[in-house]
């Protein structure tokens, strides 16, 4: 532990200037925060011109209707409008915001409230409590307009919306009710560890988030996600033996098997497992298992469970704490720093005793290219392991036999590879999503390959493994 604190107090040594100098870090902010929106302007930008192409890839050729394919290119067209729009408009709001001193009044406002209460200033927490809250409610008033067009205007243009307008405001409601009852525990908890570890604090900090994350593993699916969607298990049939059975071979912890019904909000469709290791749950939308067919969706699942099977959700969780201890140990150069808070408008006063919570958010805001950078690696991680899964479910018939646990004389899954395309082709006939993307664009905003990508690379899996090409 020595070693570790000893580390991170040379960090500090070099960033011992951030504490002095006086450096403008407001137009640095704003400088490198409209540098990431008109770059990610100009993705868009040479992303738009593919959704006019009359023709989808020649591997979807034979899979996409014309009309559907068409619907598709408007629909990533719309979507492109949006974003672009979206983008530009939040940022001038941020900037706006960021000049007007936004984030000095709003400490000075919880300061008020809570004198009004009958608190003085040595009571920080429940100021920074305020004072998050307060920010959090001013900055969603700008994007609400955003949120109701692309629900009610965006989505239901192209037939995805379910959402009603009662639905709507009661989702809001609930998140900002969860966002208090959760959010301000979780802060107060936070800061907490910060005054009593002192400048040590990364180590206690770190310990506190992974605690925090995988308490939530259990109570987001047990007490929040039945607040806004109802979990019903699985009926019996052909689909639940099948991942059953899948489960089984595999020795995969399966504890519950959940349909759920994503169709109250939208068409779009998706599957998914979540868990402790020794207790994993699957969630199945209910547009998945209407849309598509029951081995089709055993192939989804056994992509899934190739992801268990890496060890990729703990391998993310692995490298997400990485980030986060690199993030921690640039962060005390800025919690004593008075000449930060400064630029940012704040008052001798404020500035000289540095609340946690205010150098916290500046140092975020900072960042802002950093993290940019850093996004682009974890899409780059997150690809490769979606090939993984993919060649697993391949592979999976081959494995299993090695393993004694697939006799000769059982249902075969050498075709699994092929079911798993049908799948992705389906589902991205269904969602009307773009197979048309700008490779650039791709690098930098998705996280999971291309379906032509996949697709070509499910056929060369097939290949390789001693098979041979099959029309999807």
């Amino acid at each position: 532990m020595e070693f570790l604190h000893s580390q991170l107090a040379n960090v500090q040594r070099h960033l011992a200037f951030v504490a002095v100098d006086p450096i403008n870090w407001r137009a640095y902010v704003q400088g490198f925060s409209w540098a990431v929106t008109l770059w990610e302007s100009y993705l868009l930008l040479r992303q738009y011109p593919l959704y006019s192409l009359t023709k989808p890839p020649p591997v979807l050729a034979d899979h996409f209707a014309q009309d559907l394919f068409e619907k598709s290119q408007l629909y990533g067209k719309d979507k492109a409008k949006f974003s672009l729009i979206s983008g530009l408009y939040k940022q001038v709001v941020d900037s706006i915001l960021l000049e007007v001193g936004i984030y000095p009044w709003a400490w000075g406002f919880a300061g008020k409230v809570l004198a009004w209460a009958g608190y003085g200033n040595e009571y920080e927490i429940l100021q920074s409590i305020v004072f998050a809250f307060t920010l959090f409610f001013i900055s969603s008033i700008p994007s609400m307009p955003l949120s109701i067009y692309q629900t009610f205007v965006l989505e239901e243009k192209h037939g995805f919306n379910k959402t009603t307008p009662a639905l709507f405001i009661t989702d809001m409601l609930k998140s900002w009710g969860l966002g208090i009852v959760i959010g301000a525990p979780f802060l107060a908890a936070f800061l907490k560890i910060f005054k009593w570890a002192g400048d040590r604090f990364v180590p206690w900090l770190m310990a506190f988030m992974l605690t925090f994350q995988i308490s939530m593993v259990i109570i987001y699916p047990t007490l929040i996600q039945p607040l806004f969607n109802k979990l019903s298990p699985l009926p019996a049939g052909d689909l639940r033996t099948r991942i059953e059975n899948l489960a089984g071979k595999l020795s995969f912890p399966l504890k519950h098997l959940y349909e759920i019904d994503g169709s109250k909000r939208s068409s779009h469709s998706n599957a998914y497992f979540f868990g402790l290791p020794w207790s994993k749950h699957i969630v199945i939308f209910d547009t998945l298992i209407k849309e598509s067919k029951s081995e089709e969706v055993e192939a989804v699942l056994a992509h899934e469970l190739g992801h268990w099977y890496y060890l990729h959700p703990t391998k993310l969780l692995v490298i997400s704490q990485f980030h986060l201890f690199t993030i921690l140990g640039l962060f005390p150069a800025f919690l004593h720093a008075p000449p930060v808070l400064r630029s940012f408008g704040f008052g001798k006063d404020v500035a000289a005793q540095g609340p946690t919570v205010v150098a916290f958010l500046l140092f975020q805001m900072i960042l802002t290219p950093l993290e940019s950078i850093v996004g682009i690696g974890l899409n780059f991680i997150s690809r490769q392991f979606e090939w993984q899964a993919d060649r697993f479910a391949c592979e999976l018939q081959g494995m299993l036999k090695e393993q004694g646990k697939l006799k000769d004389g059982d249902e075969g899954m050498g075709d699994m590879g092929e079911r798993l395309g049908k799948a992705l082709i389906t589902l991205h006939v269904k969602n009307l999503s773009t197979v048309w993307v700008d490779w650039l664009y791709s690098a930098y905003h998705h996280s999971h390959p291309t379906l032509t990508e996949r697709l070509k690379a499910l056929e060369a899996f097939q290949i390789s493994k001693g098979g041979h090409k099959k029309e999807l």
